[in-house]
């Protein structure tokens, strides 16, 4: 079993919840208000410039993506989600009068993929793409947006259908990998956990993808997936575990909503702060959301990391000592969750690894409160979200409506200021969730009700 670092009482207060399965809100003692121009992770050093490098390659990749994905036509090829406004979830999400204005960033909503997966998971099948492309000579050095179009013919489909693209996942990265690797004339490989849905790999299989299942969890498949992609020269393994490209792509959502916030007028600084509150499984997703807002918002925007009470890995990780890598297994704990993209039992060492000084805090949600909060969402704001893409709306009320939270922001010089402030909930998946699965989440979450 992994040794838990020591610490003061409120950290073995949180270690006590956590390993009980009970709610609980830990508020990360290494964080840094100014943010490094350059940040040491998994033996690199990432910039911002290279969530701008992220984001410069979805631009160039636009016309193809409008191509090949016929729903991405009206958007002239653009992988984004809207920013929506929710003061009829206050309530639900715990925040009172005067503590501030709730958002949502609907990653929910995203094309292609109908996850948050899109993000990295496209950006990573485009970055193998450009590079297979640029080597065979099928893109010159200095290649235009016209260029690019080539990619979405014969040729190179032709070169495309030569390598595999594999990925071990619960299901909705899988599903960003698989669709975007297939349309673009790539072998595509998923390896697939015992708890993913069963409608996610269908809709792989429907698309012609292989899918390849696993009796363990999370981590075994993307373990088995590695492994068999090592014996296979031409095959590409996205790795979620250690991928800096899955990461990167996640990372360019911070331009688009910093925009976002502009035009809604929405100002991010000492007396408006912005709380994100981001759901976590291995770690990539939001680690690199966070990565990104950092170095574009600075010090003013706080961001929460929120996982199930039964598989709170990143959090597990955050706690342990130098060097150590624990499971939630080690504290009990069973990594069973209706949330399926969040059921992972061991966190991204590199994700961990960037967090530790960026990073505000997280928190643990119970799979119930997540059935409620979906259930209201539905019928305050008529969005379709799947369970996991539920767990930040607790995070309000975790901030504000704790003694632990309020504490926080008292000593940070921040609660005076929580009337101006914003509080983003970043829904993270549900658009392609079939009617018959997803009306057996909303008469859960009216039972509970």
């Amino acid at each position: 079993m992994a040794r838990m670092q020591p610490s003061d009482t409120r950290s073995d207060t949180v270690r006590r919840a956590l390993r009980q399965a009970e709610p609980c809100l830990w508020l990360n003692p290494q964080r840094q208000h100014a943010v490094a121009a350059a940040q040491p992770v998994a033996g690199a050093h990432l910039r911002l410039e290279d969530t701008q490098a992220a984001a410069a390659r979805f631009a160039r990749f636009a016309p193809v993506l409008a191509q090949v994905f016929p729903e991405l036509q009206a958007c002239g090829g653009a992988v984004e989600s809207p920013l929506l406004a929710a003061d009829a979830l206050h309530a639900a999400a715990g925040l009172a009068p005067g503590q501030g204005r709730l958002w949502i960033k609907a990653d929910h909503r995203l094309p292609v993929a109908g996850s948050i997966k899109a993000r990295g998971g496209i950006h990573e099948v485009l970055e193998f793409a450009e590079g297979l492309a640029l080597r065979q000579g099928l893109l010159p050095a200095q290649a235009g947006p016209q260029d690019y179009l080539a990619l979405a013919g014969a040729q190179a489909r032709a070169l495309f259908g030569r390598y595999t693209v594999a990925v071990g996942s619960t299901g909705n990265l899988g599903l960003a990998i698989g669709v975007a690797a297939s349309k673009l004339g790539f072998r595509a490989v998923v390896h697939m956990s015992a708890d993913a849905k069963e409608w996610k790999k269908e809709r792989l299989r429907q698309r012609g993808v292989q899918v390849v299942e696993h009796a363990g969890d999370y981590e075994g498949a993307v373990a088995a997936g590695r492994t068999q992609a090592a014996q296979d020269p031409l095959c590409h393994f996205v790795d979620d575990e250690r991928s800096l490209s899955l990461l990167l792509g996640y990372s360019a959502a911070a331009p688009h909503l910093q925009r976002q916030l502009a035009q809604e007028g929405i100002a991010v600084d000492a007396r408006h702060p912005l709380f994100v509150y981001l759901p976590c499984g291995v770690g990539g997703a939001p680690a690199g959301i966070t990565f990104g807002l950092r170095h574009a918002l600075g010090q003013h925007v706080h961001c929460f990391f929120a996982e199930p009470v039964q598989s709170p890995c990143f959090l597990v990780q955050m706690l342990a000592g130098p060097g150590e890598h624990p499971s939630v297994y080690d504290l009990g704990l069973t990594n069973r969750t209706e949330a399926d993209g969040l059921a992972v039992p061991r966190a991204s060492l590199p994700a961990a690894e960037l967090m530790a000084p960026l990073l505000s805090g997280a928190f643990t949600v119970r799979d119930d409160t997540l059935f409620r909060h979906l259930v209201q969402v539905l019928d305050t704001t008529g969005e379709r979200i799947e369970p996991s893409a539920a767990a930040g709306f607790s995070g309000p009320e975790m901030l504000a409506g704790t003694s632990a939270g309020r504490d926080w922001l008292a000593a940070h010089g921040l609660l005076e200021h929580l009337p101006q402030a914003t509080h983003l909930v970043w829904t993270t998946g549900g658009l392609f969730v079939p009617p018959v699965e997803y009306e057996r989440f909303v008469q859960r979450g009216r039972m509970l009700a």
